[in-house]
């Protein structure tokens, strides 16, 4: 089934392809410039740092709904041995074998296509088996600090929690920007709270990941607008599930990925955050999440912090 004529429409008003030359591989994280990560030292005024971050464990997120994606599987591989001979100084290490967005994480580009292309029009080809994506990889994103903006849509309208199959608006971001007294501006980053986190907090893991509120299609088409860097939020799959519009899967993530060439993050925990946010009056902050440089990657596991 060919995508609708309505999506093709959007995407051709988001596209980023060429906006920053044809070999262009981290599209919207240009947006990021030394001005804009010097203004955002400004938002450090207590120095309070909130993790974003959800524990890497084996009883994580994942359920099997995405196939392959596993929840991190740890293993010991040393226990205090004395490698150097008797006597020495002991060892103890680890391993882990896990899907690279099975826990907090961000998309990298080639994490979805459409049309049989990646972003800046590249061939969805050049994933392959044995090498992963061979252009804009997770290690591309190198440094990603920004100011970050938390747009708490669900304190924005009334609520802890948006209800499952509730889908982000436009309108519902412009509320959560007057709730929180500000604008988002270019290079940023913005964390869209929808409360669902709280779902998983409380132990259901399974009602975590469906249904879910999360990101219309008509969000795209704002942060475009906004020259928005990323975007991450609090849910399993980002945009709205099961989808607003029947049998179209995981447009927000073609629009977002393909077209405008903007990582997005899934699984963040901002419940602290919102509170944080809440007592000092505020929801802007130095941001720190840069991914791991793992080469070839189409996602990478992530630990952010902002710093208030």
């Amino acid at each position: 089934m060919s995508l609708p004529d309505a999506f093709h429409a959007v995407a051709k008003r988001v596209n980023n392809w060429g906006r920053w030359g044809a070999d262009d591989e981290i599209g919207t994280l240009n947006l990021i410039t030394d001005e804009v990560v010097r203004g955002a030292t400004a938002c450090v005024r207590s120095g309070r740092r909130v993790p974003l971050a959800l524990p890497l464990s084996q009883d994580g997120v994942q359920t099997g709904m995405i196939p392959g994606r596993i929840n991190p599987l740890h293993a010991m591989v040393q226990i205090n041995q004395e490698i150097f001979g008797p006597g020495t100084v002991a060892c103890s290490d680890d391993a882990v074998t896990m899907g690279l967005q099975a826990g907090t994480h961000w998309d990298a580009l080639p994490h979805v296509s459409h049309s049989g292309r990646l972003y800046n029009g590249r061939p969805a080809g050049s994933v392959t088996a044995h090498g992963g994506a061979a252009f804009s990889g997770m290690s591309t994103a190198r440094a990603v600090v920004s100011r970050g903006v938390l747009l708490d849509v669900a304190r924005a309208r009334g609520v802890e929690r948006l209800e499952g199959g509730y889908a982000v608006t436009p309108e519902d971001l412009e509320a959560a920007e007057e709730f929180a007294g500000t604008r988002v501006r270019a290079g940023d980053i913005v964390l869209v709270r929808t409360g669902q986190m709280r779902v998983l907090l409380a132990g259901d893991r399974h009602g975590y990941g469906y249904p879910s509120p999360g990101l219309s299609i008509r969000t795209p088409e704002w942060f475009h607008a906004r020259d928005v860097a990323a975007v991450a939020n609090d849910t399993l799959t980002f945009e709205v599930f099961p989808p607003e519009i029947e049998d179209l899967w995981l447009p927000v993530h073609a629009l977002d990925l393909v077209e405008m060439g903007m990582p997005q993050g899934q699984n963040w925990n901002l419940e602290e955050l919102s509170t944080a946010c809440g007592q000092e009056r505020r929801h802007t902050f130095l941001l720190s999440a840069t991914p791991e440089p793992f080469v070839g990657a189409t996602g990478a596991p992530v630990a952010p912090v902002a710093v208030l």
